[in-house]
Protein backbone atom coordinates (compact mmCIF):
# COMPACT_ATOMS: atom_id res chain seq x y z
CA UNK A 1 0.00 0.00 0.00
CA UNK A 2 1.03 3.74 -1.07
CA UNK A 3 1.63 5.97 2.11
CA UNK A 4 0.16 9.29 1.36
CA UNK A 5 1.33 12.36 2.72
CA UNK A 6 -1.11 12.27 4.89
CA UNK A 7 -0.98 8.89 6.45
CA UNK A 8 2.63 9.80 6.78
CA UNK A 9 3.68 10.19 10.62
CA UNK A 10 4.87 13.96 11.68
CA UNK A 11 8.22 14.17 13.39
CA UNK A 12 8.26 17.27 16.16
CA UNK A 13 10.62 19.64 14.05
CA UNK A 14 8.48 19.58 11.20
CA UNK A 15 7.37 22.46 10.59
CA UNK A 16 10.84 24.06 10.90
CA UNK A 17 11.83 21.97 8.48
CA UNK A 18 9.52 23.19 5.78
CA UNK A 19 10.15 26.88 7.24
CA UNK A 20 13.74 26.53 6.33
CA UNK A 21 12.93 25.30 3.02
CA UNK A 22 14.20 21.71 3.06
CA UNK A 23 12.73 19.03 0.00
CA UNK A 24 10.74 16.97 2.26
CA UNK A 25 10.05 12.76 1.37
CA UNK A 26 8.57 10.22 2.74
CA UNK A 27 10.72 7.77 4.15
CA UNK A 28 10.39 4.79 6.33
CA UNK A 29 6.36 5.66 7.51
CA UNK A 30 7.76 9.27 7.90
CA UNK A 31 8.16 12.78 6.32
CA UNK A 32 11.72 13.46 6.75
CA UNK A 33 13.89 16.52 5.01
CA UNK A 34 16.17 14.93 2.53
CA UNK A 35 17.72 17.96 1.43
CA UNK A 36 18.22 22.06 2.08
CA UNK A 37 21.28 23.73 0.25
CA UNK A 38 21.80 20.51 -2.22
CA UNK A 39 23.53 16.98 -0.94
CA UNK A 40 27.04 17.91 -2.28
CA UNK A 41 27.13 21.06 0.19
CA UNK A 42 25.54 19.94 2.70
CA UNK A 43 28.00 16.61 2.65
CA UNK A 44 30.95 19.24 2.30
CA UNK A 45 29.47 21.14 5.38
CA UNK A 46 29.58 18.10 7.98
CA UNK A 47 32.84 16.38 6.72
CA UNK A 48 34.80 20.05 7.46
CA UNK A 49 32.46 21.60 9.40
CA UNK A 50 29.23 20.96 11.37
CA UNK A 51 25.78 19.94 10.22
CA UNK A 52 22.72 18.80 11.92
CA UNK A 53 20.39 16.16 10.92
CA UNK A 54 17.09 15.56 12.57
CA UNK A 55 16.77 11.61 12.79
CA UNK A 56 13.61 11.82 15.14
CA UNK A 57 12.39 8.39 12.77
CA UNK A 58 14.66 5.89 14.60
CA UNK A 59 13.01 3.97 17.10
CA UNK A 60 14.28 3.70 20.96
CA UNK A 61 13.27 1.17 23.59
CA UNK A 62 13.67 0.79 26.89
CA UNK A 63 14.46 -2.24 28.40
CA UNK A 64 14.22 -2.46 32.21
CA UNK A 65 14.80 -5.24 35.65
CA UNK A 66 16.90 -8.09 36.45
CA UNK A 67 17.01 -9.67 33.31
CA UNK A 68 16.79 -6.85 30.73
CA UNK A 69 20.88 -8.41 29.80
CA UNK A 70 19.80 -11.61 29.30
CA UNK A 71 17.20 -10.84 26.98
CA UNK A 72 19.95 -8.60 25.27
CA UNK A 73 22.46 -11.27 24.85
CA UNK A 74 20.14 -14.15 23.83
CA UNK A 75 18.62 -11.39 20.84
CA UNK A 76 22.07 -9.52 19.64
CA UNK A 77 25.04 -10.81 18.56
CA UNK A 78 27.75 -8.88 20.24
CA UNK A 79 28.78 -9.46 23.67
CA UNK A 80 26.44 -6.74 25.88
CA UNK A 81 27.86 -8.13 29.13
CA UNK A 82 31.06 -6.10 28.39
CA UNK A 83 29.12 -2.91 28.57
CA UNK A 84 29.50 -0.78 31.42
CA UNK A 85 27.54 2.27 32.78
CA UNK A 86 27.58 5.39 30.19
CA UNK A 87 28.98 2.90 27.27
CA UNK A 88 27.09 1.87 23.70
CA UNK A 89 27.52 -1.20 21.90
CA UNK A 90 27.01 -1.66 18.04
CA UNK A 91 25.44 -5.08 17.61
CA UNK A 92 23.03 -6.92 15.39
CA UNK A 93 20.00 -8.89 15.82
CA UNK A 94 20.64 -12.52 14.16
CA UNK A 95 17.45 -14.56 12.39
CA UNK A 96 17.12 -17.61 12.35
CA UNK A 97 17.89 -18.16 8.90
CA UNK A 98 21.24 -16.83 9.33
CA UNK A 99 20.14 -13.25 8.17
CA UNK A 100 19.50 -9.82 10.45
CA UNK A 101 16.27 -8.60 12.05
CA UNK A 102 18.02 -5.13 11.89
CA UNK A 103 21.26 -3.28 13.52
CA UNK A 104 21.09 -1.56 16.45
CA UNK A 105 22.79 0.68 19.43
CA UNK A 106 22.88 -0.74 22.81
CA UNK A 107 23.04 1.85 25.76
CA UNK A 108 23.81 0.46 29.25
CA UNK A 109 22.33 3.25 31.40
CA UNK A 110 22.79 1.18 34.47
CA UNK A 111 23.00 -2.37 35.43
CA UNK A 112 19.85 -3.31 34.81
CA UNK A 113 18.58 -0.84 32.42
CA UNK A 114 19.34 -0.41 28.47
CA UNK A 115 18.32 1.65 25.66
CA UNK A 116 18.05 0.08 22.28
CA UNK A 117 18.03 2.00 19.09
CA UNK A 118 16.70 0.74 15.95
CA UNK A 119 16.18 1.83 12.41
CA UNK A 120 13.08 3.71 11.59
CA UNK A 121 11.91 0.83 8.99
CA UNK A 122 12.14 -1.84 11.55
CA UNK A 123 10.35 0.10 14.89
CA UNK A 124 7.19 -2.31 14.61
CA UNK A 125 9.58 -5.55 13.71
CA UNK A 126 12.03 -5.24 16.02
CA UNK A 127 9.67 -4.34 19.11
CA UNK A 128 7.88 -7.61 17.83
CA UNK A 129 11.01 -9.30 17.98
CA UNK A 130 11.65 -9.07 21.18
CA UNK A 131 8.61 -8.31 23.18
CA UNK A 132 7.70 -12.09 21.68
CA UNK A 133 11.03 -13.69 22.85
CA UNK A 134 10.25 -11.69 26.28
CA UNK A 135 10.02 -14.79 28.72
CA UNK A 136 11.71 -13.94 31.66
CA UNK A 137 9.38 -10.53 32.71
CA UNK A 138 11.51 -7.76 31.29
CA UNK A 139 10.22 -4.51 31.60
CA UNK A 140 9.92 -2.97 28.14
CA UNK A 141 8.74 0.82 26.75
CA UNK A 142 8.68 1.84 23.25
CA UNK A 143 9.36 5.19 23.68
CA UNK A 144 10.38 5.74 19.78
CA UNK A 145 6.89 8.23 19.24
CA UNK A 146 7.85 10.47 22.44
CA UNK A 147 11.62 11.00 21.75
CA UNK A 148 13.17 13.29 19.19
CA UNK A 149 17.18 12.66 18.22
CA UNK A 150 19.14 15.20 16.38
CA UNK A 151 22.79 14.38 15.21
CA UNK A 152 25.13 17.24 15.36
CA UNK A 153 28.00 15.61 13.04
CA UNK A 154 31.19 17.19 12.19
CA UNK A 155 35.40 17.76 13.34
CA UNK A 156 33.27 21.32 14.96
CA UNK A 157 31.08 19.74 16.64
CA UNK A 158 32.11 19.70 20.45
CA UNK A 159 32.88 23.05 20.17
CA UNK A 160 29.53 24.57 18.81
CA UNK A 161 27.60 22.69 21.19
CA UNK A 162 29.93 22.88 24.98
CA UNK A 163 28.33 26.21 25.26
CA UNK A 164 24.87 24.55 25.35
CA UNK A 165 25.97 22.13 28.60
CA UNK A 166 28.46 20.97 31.36
CA UNK A 167 28.75 17.67 30.08
CA UNK A 168 32.42 17.31 28.81
CA UNK A 169 31.58 17.22 25.22
CA UNK A 170 35.40 18.14 24.23
CA UNK A 171 36.69 14.71 26.08
CA UNK A 172 33.65 12.19 25.51
CA UNK A 173 34.99 9.72 24.03
CA UNK A 174 33.65 7.64 20.89
CA UNK A 175 30.97 5.00 21.83
CA UNK A 176 29.76 6.76 24.87
CA UNK A 177 27.54 8.98 26.44
CA UNK A 178 26.27 11.32 29.68
CA UNK A 179 22.65 12.13 30.71
CA UNK A 180 22.08 15.74 32.20
CA UNK A 181 21.13 19.77 31.48
CA UNK A 182 21.73 20.30 28.05
CA UNK A 183 20.47 23.79 26.24
CA UNK A 184 18.28 24.35 29.90
CA UNK A 185 16.22 20.75 29.37
CA UNK A 186 16.82 18.27 31.87
CA UNK A 187 17.03 14.50 30.93
CA UNK A 188 19.06 15.19 27.53
CA UNK A 189 21.07 12.07 26.97
CA UNK A 190 24.29 13.09 24.76
CA UNK A 191 26.26 10.38 23.03
CA UNK A 192 29.42 10.42 21.07
CA UNK A 193 28.11 8.26 18.34
CA UNK A 194 27.32 8.92 14.66
CA UNK A 195 26.34 7.77 10.75
CA UNK A 196 28.82 10.23 9.14
CA UNK A 197 32.25 9.36 10.02
CA UNK A 198 32.91 12.91 10.79
CA UNK A 199 32.40 12.97 14.27
CA UNK A 200 29.92 14.75 16.68
CA UNK A 201 27.00 14.01 18.76
CA UNK A 202 23.21 12.05 18.81
CA UNK A 203 21.08 13.88 21.00
CA UNK A 204 18.10 12.48 22.66
CA UNK A 205 15.09 14.37 24.25
CA UNK A 206 11.54 14.45 24.51
CA UNK A 207 9.23 15.84 21.83
CA UNK A 208 8.27 18.59 23.24
CA UNK A 209 11.79 20.45 23.92
CA UNK A 210 12.50 19.70 20.07
CA UNK A 211 11.60 23.31 18.82
CA UNK A 212 14.30 24.93 22.06
CA UNK A 213 16.95 22.54 21.63
CA UNK A 214 16.83 23.14 17.80
CA UNK A 215 16.89 26.99 18.29
CA UNK A 216 19.40 27.08 20.52
CA UNK A 217 21.88 24.62 18.92
CA UNK A 218 21.19 27.07 16.01
CA UNK A 219 21.93 30.11 18.16
CA UNK A 220 25.07 28.27 19.90
CA UNK A 221 26.77 27.31 16.54
CA UNK A 222 26.05 30.22 14.41
CA UNK A 223 29.65 31.25 14.89
CA UNK A 224 30.90 27.67 13.50
CA UNK A 225 28.44 28.20 10.37
CA UNK A 226 26.52 25.41 11.48
CA UNK A 227 23.75 24.44 8.89
CA UNK A 228 20.47 21.85 8.49
CA UNK A 229 21.50 18.97 6.75
CA UNK A 230 19.14 16.20 5.41
CA UNK A 231 19.12 12.33 5.00
CA UNK A 232 20.51 12.70 1.30
CA UNK A 233 24.42 14.15 2.74
CA UNK A 234 23.44 11.32 5.34
CA UNK A 235 23.31 8.31 3.12
CA UNK A 236 26.72 9.57 1.04
CA UNK A 237 28.69 10.52 4.32
CA UNK A 238 28.06 6.99 5.41
CA UNK A 239 28.75 5.17 1.89
CA UNK A 240 32.17 6.66 2.00
CA UNK A 241 32.91 4.93 5.35
CA UNK A 242 31.56 1.89 4.45
CA UNK A 243 28.82 1.75 6.82
CA UNK A 244 25.85 -0.81 6.22
CA UNK A 245 22.68 0.61 5.98
CA UNK A 246 19.84 -1.61 6.71
CA UNK A 247 17.22 -2.38 3.34
CA UNK A 248 20.93 -2.41 1.28
CA UNK A 249 23.50 -3.69 2.39
CA UNK A 250 21.98 -5.80 5.04
CA UNK A 251 18.78 -7.64 5.41
CA UNK A 252 16.69 -10.71 6.88
CA UNK A 253 18.91 -12.53 4.42
CA UNK A 254 22.78 -11.36 4.77
CA UNK A 255 24.82 -12.68 7.03
CA UNK A 256 26.65 -10.47 9.49
CA UNK A 257 29.76 -12.62 8.70
CA UNK A 258 29.34 -11.87 4.74
CA UNK A 259 28.71 -8.32 5.75
CA UNK A 260 32.42 -7.94 7.27
CA UNK A 261 30.63 -7.41 10.88
CA UNK A 262 32.50 -10.33 12.34
CA UNK A 263 33.87 -8.17 14.61
CA UNK A 264 30.13 -8.01 16.40
CA UNK A 265 29.60 -11.20 16.38
CA UNK A 266 30.60 -12.75 19.45
CA UNK A 267 30.41 -16.97 19.59
CA UNK A 268 31.78 -16.46 23.28
CA UNK A 269 28.15 -16.42 24.29
CA UNK A 270 25.15 -18.39 22.72
CA UNK A 271 22.61 -16.06 20.99
CA UNK A 272 19.83 -16.77 17.75
CA UNK A 273 21.27 -18.92 15.50
CA UNK A 274 25.05 -18.31 16.58
CA UNK A 275 25.74 -22.46 16.20
CA UNK A 276 24.95 -21.57 12.22
CA UNK A 277 26.97 -18.41 12.11
CA UNK A 278 30.02 -20.28 13.71
CA UNK A 279 29.88 -23.14 11.46
CA UNK A 280 29.52 -20.66 8.47
CA UNK A 281 32.89 -18.91 9.70
CA UNK A 282 34.39 -22.38 9.81
CA UNK A 283 33.60 -23.41 6.48
CA UNK A 284 34.09 -19.92 4.71
CA UNK A 285 32.04 -17.70 3.30
CA UNK A 286 30.76 -18.06 -0.57
CA UNK A 287 30.54 -14.17 -0.78
CA UNK A 288 31.70 -11.27 0.96
CA UNK A 289 30.70 -7.36 1.37
CA UNK A 290 33.23 -5.45 -0.37
CA UNK A 291 34.08 -1.84 -1.58
CA UNK A 292 33.78 -0.96 -5.68
CA UNK A 293 36.02 2.35 -6.92
CA UNK A 294 34.57 2.99 -10.29
CA UNK A 295 37.21 3.07 -13.24
CA UNK A 296 35.32 4.49 -16.16
CA UNK A 297 32.48 6.69 -15.55
CA UNK A 298 28.68 5.45 -14.65
CA UNK A 299 27.13 5.64 -11.03
CA UNK A 300 26.65 1.96 -9.75
CA UNK A 301 22.97 1.48 -7.77
CA UNK A 302 21.77 -0.61 -5.53
CA UNK A 303 20.51 -4.04 -7.33
CA UNK A 304 23.52 -3.61 -10.94
CA UNK A 305 25.26 -6.68 -11.61
CA UNK A 306 28.84 -7.30 -11.36
CA UNK A 307 30.87 -9.80 -13.36
CA UNK A 308 34.00 -10.83 -13.83
CA UNK A 309 36.29 -9.40 -17.00
CA UNK A 310 35.28 -12.79 -18.51
CA UNK A 311 31.46 -12.00 -18.15
CA UNK A 312 30.25 -14.26 -15.82
CA UNK A 313 27.99 -12.75 -12.78
CA UNK A 314 29.56 -12.65 -9.19
CA UNK A 315 27.49 -10.43 -7.27
CA UNK A 316 25.84 -7.06 -7.41
CA UNK A 317 25.84 -3.44 -6.08
CA UNK A 318 23.58 -3.48 -2.86
CA UNK A 319 24.85 0.65 -2.49
CA UNK A 320 26.19 3.29 -4.84
CA UNK A 321 27.12 7.14 -5.40
CA UNK A 322 29.30 9.45 -6.73
CA UNK A 323 31.47 10.57 -3.61
CA UNK A 324 31.48 14.17 -2.94
CA UNK A 325 34.57 13.78 -1.39
CA UNK A 326 36.70 11.25 -3.78
CA UNK A 327 34.78 13.27 -6.61
CA UNK A 328 34.35 9.36 -8.19
CA UNK A 329 31.78 6.88 -8.40
CA UNK A 330 32.09 4.26 -5.25
CA UNK A 331 29.68 1.40 -4.39
CA UNK A 332 28.98 -1.61 -2.00
CA UNK A 333 28.22 -4.52 -3.31
CA UNK A 334 28.23 -8.48 -2.54
CA UNK A 335 31.28 -10.54 -4.58
CA UNK A 336 32.15 -13.94 -4.97
CA UNK A 337 34.65 -14.91 -2.26
CA UNK A 338 37.15 -15.28 -4.33
CA UNK A 339 36.63 -11.94 -6.49
CA UNK A 340 36.64 -9.89 -2.97
CA UNK A 341 40.38 -9.47 -2.93
CA UNK A 342 41.91 -5.62 -3.11
CA UNK A 343 42.63 -4.73 -6.53
CA UNK A 344 40.48 -7.13 -8.46
CA UNK A 345 38.99 -5.45 -11.38
CA UNK A 346 35.05 -6.02 -12.47
CA UNK A 347 32.59 -4.96 -15.07
CA UNK A 348 29.91 -3.50 -13.13
CA UNK A 349 26.61 -3.43 -15.73
CA UNK A 350 24.95 0.21 -15.85
CA UNK A 351 22.47 0.40 -18.49
CA UNK A 352 23.66 -3.10 -20.29
CA UNK A 353 27.00 -1.73 -20.82
CA UNK A 354 30.45 -2.93 -18.71
CA UNK A 355 31.85 -0.48 -16.88
CA UNK A 356 35.32 -1.10 -15.01
CA UNK A 357 35.54 -1.24 -11.57
CA UNK A 358 38.27 -2.22 -9.01
CA UNK A 359 38.03 -3.84 -5.30
CA UNK A 360 38.74 -1.46 -2.82
CA UNK A 361 39.29 -1.57 1.32
CA UNK A 362 36.65 0.13 3.45
CA UNK A 363 36.36 3.09 4.34
CA UNK A 364 36.82 4.83 0.69
CA UNK A 365 38.09 7.84 2.63
CA UNK A 366 40.70 7.35 4.95
CA UNK A 367 40.53 9.70 8.12
CA UNK A 368 43.64 12.26 8.53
Amino acid sequence: MEMTETSLKQIALSEIHTKLGAKMVPFAGYLMPVSYAGINVEHETVRNGVGVFDVSHMGEFILKGENALELIQRLTSNDASKLVDGKIQYSCIPNEEGGIVDDLLVYRIDEKTYMLVVNASNIEKDWNWFTGRNTNNVEMHNISDQTSLLAVQGPKAAEALQSLTDMDLMNMEYYTFSKGKFAGIDNVLVSATGYTGAGGFEIYFENKAAIEIWTKIFEAGKAYNIQPIGLGARDTLRLEMGFCLYGNDIDDTTSPLEAGLGWITKFTKEFTNSAALKSQKEKGLSRKLIGLEMLDRGIPRHDYEVRNLDGKTIGKITSGTQSPTLQKPIAMAYLMTEYAVEGTEVNVIIRDKSVKAKVVKFPFIKKA
